[in-house]
């Protein structure tokens, strides 16, 4: 029986990563761990709202996830995955990310 490869996943995987903010975000997020919206506010320059939509679609890709405390959210790379891809990018270790 020949196995099959199921390329849905790479490619929303892919999605997600292909917009420049969002790979920002990301990218931020892999090389210093935890952050808030307003501290990605201040890193990326974009409104509260803007990064909260991309943000949503990040966590729908399974490429962030969040974590409430009292008032704040704090979000966090959780895609190994994803962060091979950003190290290939970027021509960085994916070993020296944090996830």
């Amino acid at each position: 029986m020949e196995n099959r490869i199921d390329y849905t996943e790479q490619a929303a995987l892919l999605k997600a990563l292909s917009n420049p903010v969002r790979l920002q975000i990301v990218h931020a997020l892999l090389r210093s761990g935890c952050r808030n919206v307003s501290c990605m506010e201040q890193g990326t320059g974009m409104s509260q709202s803007c990064i909260s939509q991309h943000l949503q679609k990040l966590r729908s890709a399974g490429v962030v996830s969040a974590q409430r405390s009292g008032n704040e959210v704090y979000y966090r790379a959780s895609s190994r995955d994803a962060a091979s891809l950003v190290a290939a990018l970027f021509n960085e270790e994916a070993a020296n990310y944090v996830l």
